[in-house]
């Protein structure tokens, strides 16, 4: 019996050990040529047995890439592809570096300090102003989402001058938030339809109660009248 611990490392196990073995006995060919077709025989039954690398762009060049690492590189055929290092293969990637930034005002995020930032740089008063209105704007409607409470401009006003050491000050006016008010108009939306369906349902049923089930009072069926089975006898 052969066990694993007697058997060569598989380099690449996704393969399998026949694939291996194959890997293995090609290794072992002197002639090149005949080394070369050995080669993309085993490179034919690789795409085979994992169809999903096909869809992959050029993916026989991947496949020959999988071929060099299961002969650790040692592989000596005339590929039609340059044969990869360990180096190329094995590369690590760039290491992304964490930001380190801190954000004075959670609350608002980071989004904010980029906003107040350029405001305070605009040099133009007219745009200057418009940067600080939408900076109030953006405001209430984080606080809006975060307090579902209405927000008064007062207090957005006096926030941002605590921000900016009183650089921006924001006019009130214009655009408001109250999240109440849009609640309730939802919610009035919603009754009213709600309300039309129940009474557009009660005209119906009101409708088919006057014609008498639905076949109309010239003859047709009541289930109100009442037959005598011993009338005809």
């Amino acid at each position: 019996m052969e066990y694993n611990t007697s058997r060569s490392k598989m380099l690449m196990p996704e393969y399998g050990r026949n694939v291996q073995r194959m890997v293995e006995y090609v290794m072992t060919i002197e002639d090149r040529a005949k080394r070369l077709s050995n080669a993309e025989a085993i490179i034919e039954l690789m795409g085979t047995l994992n169809p999903h690398l096909k869809q992959i762009e050029d993916y026989k060049h991947k496949l020959w890439d999988h071929l060099y690492q299961m002969t650790d590189f040692k592989l000596d055929v005339d590929a039609p592809y340059p044969a990869p290092t360990p180096e190329q293969v094995f590369k690590k990637p760039e290491v992304i570096p964490y930001p380190q930034s801190s954000i004075e005002n959670r609350h608002f995020g980071k989004n904010m300090d980029a906003l107040i930032e350029k405001a305070l740089k605009e040099t133009d008063p007219e745009k200057k102003q418009g940067f600080t209105q939408i900076i109030g704007y953006y405001m209430k409607l984080a606080y809006t989402n975060w307090h579902k409470e209405p927000v008064h401009d007062d207090m957005i006003r006096t926030e941002l001058a605590a921000l900016t050491n009183g650089e921006l000050q924001y006019e009130p006016g214009g655009y408001r938030v109250y999240f109440d008010t849009r609640t309730n108009f939802k919610n009035n939306n919603n009754n009213n339809n709600r309300n039309n369906r129940n009474n557009n349902n009660n005209n119906r049923n009101n409708n088919n109660n006057n014609r008498g089930g639905g076949y109309g009072n010239s003859g047709g069926y009541n289930k109100n009248r009442k037959f005598n089975k011993n009338k005809n006898k």
